[in-house]
């Protein structure tokens, strides 16, 4: 895949070969993202994050020599565990050091997409400013956690859900911002914002530029 600039880069740990150049396909398919060469041994972790600087790892719990919790607390990289395990106390130890995400293998790619997609939209929260207020914080939390409900809905559902986040995150934005912001094309960011206009949910507002054609902008305001 076609590197940009901009692109988020992403490690997969994953000691499966089949599994971690599935997922890395995954991760390719979403606008905004690039895998980088997956790392299959605990011990070359530190090394490949050292030599790629990967703004994500996805990373598995059981591995050649090493465990994932434990790469996941030396390692000051963020993270979603993608793993089989399913044990409470595994999962409360990855949050608890610090994983943003936790998948359980199996699972559809659409979740991992709407997971991907929150992160980026955290990292835009994030990035943009050098100091944020309390709602911009709990704003980046939300990025997070909005592609919770998607994963169980339909496909429909899940893009209506990630265009609402995309205007709720900035306030206002164009119909060209979300399509930009969520993956998808002009026409089909066109439709939900339409439809979310429609049922109350958003509010548009024609804005004229200096050729006196009206612009649609979208926001959460009453």
């Amino acid at each position: 895949m076609t590197e940009s600039r901009n692109d988020l880069r992403v490690l997969i740990v994953d000691d499966d070969f089949h599994v971690a150049t599935l997922h890395a396909g995954y991760v390719d398919a979403v606008p905004g993202f690039m895998a980088l060469p997956p790392v299959h041994d605990a011990r070359m972790v530190p090394k490949a994050v050292a030599e790629h600087r990967p703004d994500l790892l996805l990373l598995d719990v059981y591995l050649p020599q090493g465990s994932g919790l434990d790469l996941l607390q030396g390692l000051d990289v963020d993270a979603f565990v993608l793993s089989a395990a399913a044990e409470a106390p595994t999962v409360a130890t990855a949050f608890r050091r610090g994983a943003l995400a936790y998948l359980l293998k199996p699972f559809d790619p659409k979740v991992l997409t709407a997971k991907l997609r929150g992160y980026a939209r955290y990292r835009r929260q994030l990035d943009a400013a050098e100091y944020l207020d309390q709602a911009g914080i709990d704003r980046g939390q939300r990025a997070l956690l909005v592609a919770d409900e998607p994963a169980a809905a339909s496909s429909g559902a899940a893009t209506e859900a990630a265009v609402l986040a995309a205007v709720t995150e900035v306030g206002e934005a164009t119909v060209m911002q979300v399509a930009q912001a969520v993956g998808i094309s002009r026409a089909t960011a066109q439709r939900y914002l339409a439809q979310l206009a429609q049922a109350g949910s958003l509010r548009l507002d024609l804005r004229y530029g200096s050729r006196g054609r009206p612009e649609h902008r979208y926001s959460t305001g009453g």
